[in-house]
């Protein structure tokens, strides 16, 4: 069968996704919002096109969506929806014949605050912040095309993203590595190569549903700078009470909300983790000296 991928937002996730994919693919197209980060896209594998929502979907893209087998989605929305529902909805629902699957990149944060209690998808979402407030709208309206047009749609509720040149060694290395303590606090993550992975997993078997991507073990986010540390051999940041950190209104929000993300139904379907917790995936990281940078 041709596979043909398209990805709405081909930044860090979704360009770790084409590199997954390249060798697979007959082709794979992905948005940018400008031309200028053409050459990026095209070193990950992907054929870029400009796109910065609005009403109106371009008819390049248009054309391309005509031969799509697999669609991606990795724009957030905003508080007039999801751009991409917004100019591609009828295009999805009557002009993509050969569409089989589509995949729409979610966060954890719809879960909202769960006290540090563990969460899995039939958890309620209680969201906290107006992002992910528009991340369950946005699920919602997605699964909902899904039922109407009988296409499987997987959402991927994705926990802090990590990997190359997003690290605590790279932060470290970069001296901009902080150990701010809120005694309690955990948070879930997920290395980059595993949401590749598991998107690409759950494309293959063009699996619907909801599904946690994320990693095996919260942990409190001081304990992964001192890891970091440990690895490379140098002194750690001293702690800073989470109340003299002098976070942003964005960064203070995430520390709103404490829970255990689980990570089962995913497993359940065959795919297991490449960095099943932050210890793995630094060790990996460290030893290859892929803690530095992108590939692409």
């Amino acid at each position: 069968m041709t596979k043909e991928f398209f990805i709405f937002g081909a930044g860090y996730s979704g360009r770790a996704l084409a590199r997954e994919l390249v060798a697979e693919a007959d082709g794979i197209g992905g948005t940018t919002r400008s031309l200028a980060n053409a050459g990026r896209l095209e070193r990950a594998g992907i054929t870029p096109h400009a796109f910065i929502g609005g009403e109106a979907l371009p008819s390049g893209i248009a054309d391309v969506l005509s031969r799509t087998t697999h669609l991606v989605v990795s724009i957030a929305p905003d508080a007039a929806g999801d751009p991409v529902l917004a100019a591609a909805r009828a295009t999805v629902a009557g002009a993509m014949p050969a569409l089989k699957w589509i995949g729409y990149l979610s966060t954890v944060g719809v879960y909202g605050d769960h006290g540090g209690a563990w969460v899995d998808e039939a958890s309620a979402c209680a969201p906290v912040s107006q992002r992910s407030k528009q991340r369950v709208a946005a699920e919602g309206a997605w699964l909902e095309l899904g039922e109407q047009t009988g296409i499987p749609v997987a959402v991927l509720r994705l926990s802090g993203i990590y990997g190359p040149g997003r690290n605590a060694l790279a932060n470290l290395a970069d001296g901009k590595a902080r150990r701010i303590v809120k005694p309690g606090q955990v948070f879930n993550r997920i290395h980059v190569d595993d949401i590749a992975g598991a998107a690409a997993h759950l494309a293959r078997r063009r699996e619907g549903g909801i599904f946690n991507v994320t990693d095996d073990a919260p942990a409190p986010p001081q304990d992964v700078v001192a890891y970091a540390a440990r690895l490379m051999g140098v002194e750690p940041p001293l702690e800073v009470a989470f109340e003299d950190a002098g976070l942003s209104a964005m960064g203070r929000s995430f520390y709103g909300e404490c829970k255990r993300v689980a990570n089962a139904r995913l497993k359940a379907t065959g795919y297991r983790m490449r960095h099943p917790d932050y210890r793995a995936a630094l060790d990996a990281m460290w030893a290859d000296e892929s803690w530095r940078a992108e590939d692409s």
